[in-house]
């Protein structure tokens, strides 16, 4: 096609519908506009570039074919600190001649018209959809054109009647206008548009990786409840939506609303997902046909979490043919592979990804049905798992641009992000707010790429300073704690973990002061770690190993946190282990200690402990999740409410770095030198596992072989590694294949 357009100035204007004006929370909810614009191109065009913000989202068409794959865009921000602008280079829709650009606005986060308990409804930025669009053209002798948006635009309502993010969509097919956005369309009778005012935030282009429809999924059963209802099972927990292929007469309707459980009489089941939304339906679709011999339809500008799908209204027969589920999430790669001898281990490995890509449909979220909310514990917990399976720091760097935006000038942080107000003195605290803290820890870690540190050095200082303002003899006591545990009675003090992370947080700032030549603040805050550390040993460590009440979770803490005085770790370890080995190696711990306490173990030694309390399968635990047929992970030990959450997800890159013993280093972060230390347990016969590294593929593997253990492994090109193996011999590795046998 054209070569690239590097022209970056913008000329176009912020363009809307002529007839809207949101002048109070309750604004009649409007069709998403369809705008269009009709433009001439000369032959000896030599590049373009076309750069688009449309809010909350857009589709974009030129001479009626949709341009690139992308969906949901652009990915949802503070939209008053800053806005996404989507850029395409490689547009072959375009022609010599006369173009039309056509788009389709939903709401998305930008215009949440139905009430919520986090009150984005009355977001700061709200308005109605908004378009900015500018295409940059440079002809052969240099000459450069633009098309770009402005009042000469056009605009008409359209078939799709309604769109809410947590609600869903009406589409009325009677009401598609056939060629609106080719030449020689007739739109003597649509309205101009009018110039409004741009949503406030600097633009930026967008850099994480777009959100795309990634699998297509066939249902794998179907349940005729009654005449005319029906429920298709997909087999799996997704985040997406439905395709519909229906034919029939016009004006049919077809609802379709989505579930992750069902009735005892087989209909869905959205009584644990729609607590939360106070206004409009939760999770439904609505279709009215046109009335042609084969319809195709799916939403645009809403998604939704689900495995079940009940339909309604369909006008034949039901066959698995009339629906496909459509897998929605941000589109980066798979870079991590995990497998081993045991089935379920293998399942809670899928099912852990399986909840992560549904849990990162542009931002990392908590569920993708009850709320979609960037809630930063689950993502701060989740972060490791994530960079061990997915490209997914470009992503993670984009939404900690968000957290940044939304930080108050003291420092405070809220427990979502994005936020429109909602969370920032209830659902926040250190063990959730550090995911600004931590995050671009691992990014480090895991790609060497210091950026983030970098940028948001300041912010999270002033984070730390916040803590410290928020400090009683050096302990802090805001935050949940130990959120989803087993039982209540059995949580630590909040002030024990939300300290521990001050700890933390305190100690990390040191390491980046000196990563970023800031000698003072390092002998500063270091200081500050220990004085932490000493007020957390003084107030909560009681002797012979026992911290706080001799909770899992306490424990695990101080040990996997960092601040248990040498001399006393291995009491401190011995506890850890009696507590789990009294319970049957049964977790007694919520989304804390779920990464605290196998950590811990590991770290110090009983990988096999940790290993069994991982792989058991009562009631509680990951593999029981798994015999009672989950597909994702859940929010809580019993599943008694969302049914895909990601915050208990840290077992896959646990699973990853002490089975398998690919270790990320922190002195030679981005793995520019390998660490290697697999460890063999009882009840697995063999481990299987590779990551693909900035510097290449690193490859672990071992087999049982009688009495001997294989092991197989392999660096990458120009990468150096050192290598335990689980009789305690060290080696040094080289690039390439080795093979070693004990």
């Amino acid at each position: 096609m054209f070569e690239q357009n590097e022209s970056m100035d913008w000329k176009a204007q912020w363009i809307g519908d002529s007839r809207w004006f949101l002048n109070n929370w309750l604004c009649e909810v409007k069709p998403s506009p369809m705008i269009r614009k009709e433009f001439s191109l000369p032959s000896n065009v030599k590049s373009v570039k076309l750069r688009i913000c449309g809010l909350g989202y857009y589709e974009l068409t030129i001479n009626g074919a949709k341009v690139g794959d992308h969906v949901l865009d652009p990915i949802v921000t503070q939209y008053h600190q800053r806005v996404r602008y989507v850029t395409y280079d490689d547009i072959p829709q375009l022609r010599s001649g006369i173009n039309v650009i056509g788009v389709v606005l939903g709401n998305g986060w930008y215009n949440c018209h139905t009430a919520d308990v986090w009150h984005f409804d009355k977001a700061i930025w709200r308005d109605y959809p908004k378009l900015l669009l500018q295409l940059d053209v440079t002809l052969v002798d240099g000459t450069q054109m633009t098309v770009g948006s402005d009042k000469t635009w056009k605009v008409s309502d359209g078939p799709l009647l309604f769109d809410g993010l947590r609600n869903g969509e009406t589409y009325d097919a009677r009401k598609e206008i056939p060629g609106w956005d080719m030449p020689e369309f007739d739109d003597e009778k649509w309205l101009e548009v009018k110039i409004v005012s741009s949503p406030g935030g600097e633009l930026q282009e967008q850099t994480s990786p777009p959100c795309r429809v990634m699998q297509t999924l066939t249902p794998v059963s179907m349940n005729i409840i009654r005449p005319g209802t029906v429920v298709y099972d997909l087999g799996q927990n997704i985040a997406g939506w439905v395709q519909l292929h229906v034919s029939g007469d016009a004006g049919t309707e077809i609802t379709m609303r989505y579930a992750e459980r069902l009735e005892d009489n087989g209909e869905i089941d959205q009584k644990k997902i729609d607590s939360f939304i106070n206004s409009g339906d939760c999770q439904t679709d609505r279709y009215m046909l046109k009335g042609d011999e084969s319809e195709s339809w799916e939403p645009r500008f809403t998604y939704h979490g689900f495995r079940y799908v009940q339909v309604e209204g369909l006008p034949n027969e039901p066959t698995l043919d009339n629906i496909r589920g459509r897998v929605v999430y941000t589109s980066f790669d798979q870079i991590g592979i995990f497998e081993c001898s045991n089935p379920e281990l293998n399942k809670l490995q899928k099912a852990t990804q399986w909840a992560y890509i549904g849990n990162f449909v542009g931002i990392p979220t908590d569920c993708p049905h009850r709320e979609k909310n960037g809630w930063t514990g689950d993502a701060l917990l989740a972060a490791e798992t994530g960079l061990m399976n997915y490209d997914a720091a470009s992503s993670y760097m984009q939404w900690l641009e968000s957290i940044s935006d939304a930080q108050r000038a003291s420092g405070q942080l809220p427990g979502i992000v994005p936020s429109c107000g909602w969370g920032y003195n209830w659902g926040s605290g250190p063990a959730w707010d550090s995911a600004f803290v931590l995050i671009p820890w691992y990014i480090y870690l895991y790609t060497g790429d210091l950026t983030a540190i970098t940028n948001y050095y300041d912010g999270i200082k002033r984070y730390v300073d916040f803590c410290t303002s928020m400090a009683t003899e050096n302990l802090v006591s805001f935050g949940l704690g130990d959120w989803c545990p087993v039982d209540d009675e059995h949580m630590p003090p909040a002030e024990f973990t939300s300290s521990a992370y001050y700890y933390v947080d305190a100690k990390m700032l040191s390491t980046f002061a000196k990563l970023t030549g800031r000698d003072a603040d390092a002998i500063k805050y270091a200081d500050l770690s220990d004085q932490i550390a000493l007020a957390l040993n003084s107030n909560y460590y009681h002797g012979d190993g026992l911290y706080a009440n001799g909770e899992m979770t306490a424990l695990g803490c101080a040990l996997y946190q960092g601040f248990v005085e040498e001399s006393e770790r291995d009491a401190v370890v011995c506890k850890l282990v009696e507590a789990v080995e009294a319970n049957e190696c049964m977790p007694d711990f919520g989304i804390l200690g779920a990464k605290y306490v196998p950590r811990a173990l590991a770290d110090n030694g009983r990988v096999d402990i940790a290993f069994r309390l991982i792989s058991q399968p009562e009631f509680p635990g990951w593999i029981h999740w798994i015999k009672q047929g989950a597909t994702t992970l859940w929010e809580d030990w019993s599943g008694e409410s969302s049914r895909n959450h990601i915050m208990f997800g840290d077992v896959s890159a646990w699973m990853y770095q002490y089975l398998a013993g690919i270790l990320p280093n922190s002195e030679n972060p981005g793995f520019k030198h390998v660490l290697l230390e697999p460890h063999i347990v009882e009840g697995l016969d063999w481990v299987k596992s590779s990551y693909r590294s900035p510097k290449g593929v690193i490859k672990s593997e071992w087999l049982r072989k009688g009495d001997s253990i294989e092991f197989v492994f392999e660096l990458p090109v120009g990468v150096n590694g050192s290598l335990v193996l689980p009789n305690g011999t060290k080696h040094s590795l080289t690039e390439g294949q080795h093979k070693f046998s004990c």
